[in-house]
């Protein structure tokens, strides 16, 4: 099925979900209840949810595939990448950075198994590693912040995300899949000063 590009008001709505749940999390509070019946959100796609204070990530977590409605996955994962992330196990998303918080979606498509692990476009294409149990992805405006080739996109991947050899995506034993991305962010007046996204 071709992904159509989501309507104003459901960004709008997933925006002010994903808000909603943090601030209940972080603040230790009853979850809010979700509910939403626009049919743009009743699909089951995957999601991630990054979050980051004044430019710097401070979570980002999400899921490829989905059992239950993208409103309900964008809740899920907005609050597990507030408060679950291993990298910031002693370093959490406070109360106090809640109003700076910047919340940024990506609505995912299928992944694709690519024969040649060059065979994408970077800034469009996210990649998904995975040799065994061991695997790691990039979303695709990972390679727009970094500005990396699609060589170091796919080593930093493979090394800092699947725990593998940087060189594994050249051999036949990793499994290479790209996927795109449709990116909702919260619109702020400030313009938002740019870094890496790992």
């Amino acid at each position: 099925m071709a992904h159509i590009q989501m309507e104003e008001d459901a960004k709008k709505i997933l925006l002010d979900i994903a808000r909603k749940s943090i601030e209940a999390a972080v603040k230790q509070e009853p979850m809010p209840y979700i509910s939403c019946d626009h049919p743009g959100l009743q699909e089951q796609q995957g999601a991630f949810v990054t979050l980051k204070t004044h430019g710097q990530l401070r979570g980002c977590i999400g899921r490829f595939v989905s059992d239950i409605p993208l409103y309900q996955l964008v809740s899920e994962t907005a609050i597990s990448s507030a408060t679950e992330d291993p990298r910031f196990e002693f370093n959490r998303i406070k109360p106090s950075e809640l109003n700076r918080l910047e919340i940024e979606i990506s609505v995912l498509s299928t992944l694709k198994l690519i024969q040649n692990p060059l065979d994408f476009e970077l800034g469009k294409h996210g990649i998904f590693i995975k040799r065994g149990a061991q695997i790691g992805c990039f979303l695709p405006q990972v390679a727009t912040e970094t500005g990396w080739s699609k060589e170091e996109f796919l080593s930093h991947c493979c090394s800092g995300k699947a725990g593998l050899p940087g060189d594994s995506w050249k051999y036949g034993d990793v499994e290479v899949y790209t996927f795109t991305a449709e990116i909702i962010e919260e619109k702020h007046s400030a313009a938002k000063p740019q870094t890496k996204q790992i």
